[in-house]
């Protein structure tokens, strides 16, 4: 029953992943298109640590917090861009 709900979750987060791909490359504007990338890195975390638990190895767990770690430089960087054009004081 368990793997069921995790396979179903997995779909879904498939499905999430897909439709924030295409708000980052159809995006109106800049914004929508950091906030589309970083939605993207939340829905990997989950689907990593979904894959972690179906598949019972720590591997997984491992590059979610590296993903988390980069997703969360990486929003700051780019939003840090674009208030003030530049990313280095």
């Amino acid at each position: 029953m368990i793997q069921a709900c995790i396979d179903i979750a997995m779909g879904a987060f498939a499905l999430a992943m897909v439709l924030n791909l295409y708000r980052l490359l159809r995006g109106p504007g800049i914004p929508d298109r950091i906030l589309a990338l970083d939605t993207l890195s939340v829905n990997t975390i989950a689907l990593l640590v979904l894959a972690g638990l179906r598949d019972a190895s720590t591997i997984y767990f491992e590059a979610a917090v590296i993903i988390a770690m980069l997703g969360f430089v990486t929003t700051i960087v780019l939003s840090k861009y674009v208030i003030r054009g530049d990313i280095v004081e």
